[in-house]
């Protein structure tokens, strides 16, 4: 798995925090995936001592499968590799670029008309 991290490390822009509203990248040995979600929550686990958050997220996938997962800080920030029934996960937000790329309103260009076309 750290092979795997590490590699795509190289390849995504990533954040060194999770929130909602973040696109998180979920990776797993065993089945073996990637996926990116969409984080819809993070809630405290109030029945545990220590610090740990039920991240509720919207895998982007057809169709959309939502899951929750009950992680600590370090987990979901993508700080280290934990295991789920044994089996290897990361988790980590993808800095998708924020607010310092998006261009004034003014000087977007003007949509192509037509729409969407439907295949054949």
């Amino acid at each position: 798995m750290e092979k795997l991290i590490n590699e795509l490390k190289k390849l995504v822009d990533f954040k060194d925090t999770t929130d909602i509203g973040d696109i998180i990248l979920v990776a797993a040995t065993d089945p073996q995936f990637i996926v990116f979600a969409l984080v819809t929550d993070i809630e405290r686990d109030p029945s545990r001592k220590d610090e740990w958050w039920h991240l509720h997220f919207s895998v982007l996938s057809i169709p959309i499968q939502k899951m929750s997962w009950t992680l600590r800080t370090p987990q979901m920030s993508g700080m280290e590799i934990f295991t789920m029934d044994g089996k290897e996960r990361f988790v980590k937000a993808v800095n998708m670029g924020g607010p310092q790329l998006k261009k004034p309103v003014e000087s977007r260009p003007a949509p192509k008309s037509g729409g969407l076309k439907r295949i054949k």
